[in-house]
């Protein structure tokens, strides 16, 4: 095994509809774990920030405990916010990270989708990737959707902006933010995950 990845899915769903990460991530040598949140799919627990990304915490030194280095993280959405959480905690046991239709704050997304609320006032999950990441030190490639309706790619971008390298931005042409999985072929997920583990070619 090259490694193990686990993934945090978003708010959408459950683990068990993410099994497309195993059929593309498995023939590359990677271990995959689809993480489930308290309060999502079979799991039972209280949602929100400060459950989600303690819970990530624990998976997160659990599959390190069990397998080693190195471990990526993905996060689609929700996920790359609790990814990019809980891998900034766990850094000492975390490669990289790969975060997928993410936002810089999360009061940006819902300024963006209900301008005439005083949303930041509103929030009770703050979810901001910016300020967590700030420091983070480690490989992490941001994968907007060009046509997002629901995290705009603006967004992502201005995630990416604010990183530190190492970092890479791919834009997925013509994809939503539902439909992003039928935009990726094989060689992206392989260029992917050897930037991630630092075996570019």
């Amino acid at each position: 095994m090259r490694g193990t990845v686990i993934v945090f899915h978003g708010n959408a769903g459950h683990a068990g509809h993410r099994a497309f990460y195993a059929k593309a991530l498995t023939p590359l040598g990677l271990r995959v774990i689809l993480a489930e949140y308290p309060g999502y799919g079979p799991r039972d627990g209280a949602l929100g920030e400060q459950n989600l990304i303690p819970d990530a915490e624990q998976t997160i030194a659990l599959a390190h405990r069990l397998y080693g280095a190195p471990l990526l993280l993905i996060g689609e959405s929700l996920g790359a916010a609790v990814a990019a959480a809980a891998g900034v905690r766990q850094r000492d046991k975390t490669a990289g990270l790969l975060l997928i239709t993410p936002w810089d704050r999360l009061e940006n997304i819902g300024a963006h989708h209900y301008p005439w609320l005083p949303v930041k006032w509103l929030l009770r999950d703050r979810y901001d990737s910016v300020t967590h990441l700030a420091s983070f030190g480690r490989p992490i490639l941001v994968a907007v959707a060009e046509r997002d309706s629901i995290v705009p790619a603006r967004f992502g971008t201005a995630l990416y902006e604010a990183l530190s390298e190492p970092k890479r931005l791919t834009v997925l042409k013509g994809a939503e933010h539902n439909d992003w999985p039928g935009r990726v072929d094989d060689a992206w997920w392989s260029e992917a995950t050897n930037f991630l583990l630092g075996e570019s070619r």
